[in-house]
């Protein structure tokens, strides 16, 4: 093994230990709990769902319309997603008392959160920043996020003034009870980001029933 390799494993295992075990967060999923669970539903029209021609492929990143090269660390304070017309600016979240990944406050709807337990949006590994589908008041920042197609970007401007984009290359919903977590959180190798929010069927009882998860890749750094 390379000098350099050794020096990368060596920073992988530094970033690990400042940051929570993807295996806890994949675990606390796939016992069925809901990652954000203030999404009232109770609309006459839900959310859109993806489609299946939307599910991940497995393209490798050399055959995205482009590529670029990790960030450092630092912090996101802005998420856009023009197909969607989505433009919020993005809190810090993290583990809650009871284990649950952190949600922004469901009383302001135009805002999202980046999970603090990963890398930053363009760092080499898997972001992940999630929002509210909706409040008692209507839809919220990612209502319209099942609607995204392969090929739609997503903007995360940082504080180092840097805007890390990102191409989406599958959209799916997966039920709560059956969620991937090491395929949705796990690290590619190359910079990734994943905005995750309710979805799937409503019900009072249980409220949403899954999540639905945006699968992207970084193509561009401006």
């Amino acid at each position: 093994m390379s000098a350099s390799e050794l020096a990368d494993l060596a920073e992988e295992e530094e970033q690990r230990k400042r940051r929570a075990p993807w295996g806890v967060i994949a675990l606390v999923l796939l016992t069925g709990l809901a990652l954000i669970r203030n999404g009232s539903g109770e609309f006459d029209v839900g959310p859109p769902q993806p489609a299946t021609a939307a599910a991940a492929d497995s393209r490798v990143p050399g055959t995205f319309s482009g590529s670029a090269a990790p960030l450092s660390f630092s912090e996101p304070e802005r998420v856009r997603i023009p197909a969607i017309q989505v433009d919020a600016p993005v809190m810090p979240v993290g583990l809650d008392t009871e284990g649950w990944v952190g949600a922004p406050p469901p009383e302001d709807p135009n805002l999202a959160g980046w999970f603090t337990g990963a890398v930053s949006p363009g760092e080499k590994g898997t972001a992940v920043v999630v929002g509210h589908v909706d409040n008692k008041s209507g839809p919220a920042v990612f209502y319209g996020l099942g609607a995204l197609k392969k090929g739609n970007r997503v903007e995360v401007r940082r504080k180092d003034g840097k805007t890390a984009v990102f191409e989406i290359y599958g959209i799916e919903v997966f039920e709560k009870q059956n969620f991937p977590g090491d395929r949705v959180y796990g690290s590619k190798g190359t910079p990734e980001l994943r905005v995750i929010t309710c979805g799937g069927g409503f019900s009072k009882q249980n409220g949403y029933a899954g999540n639905v998860v945006a699968f992207a890749r970084l193509v561009e750094v401006r």
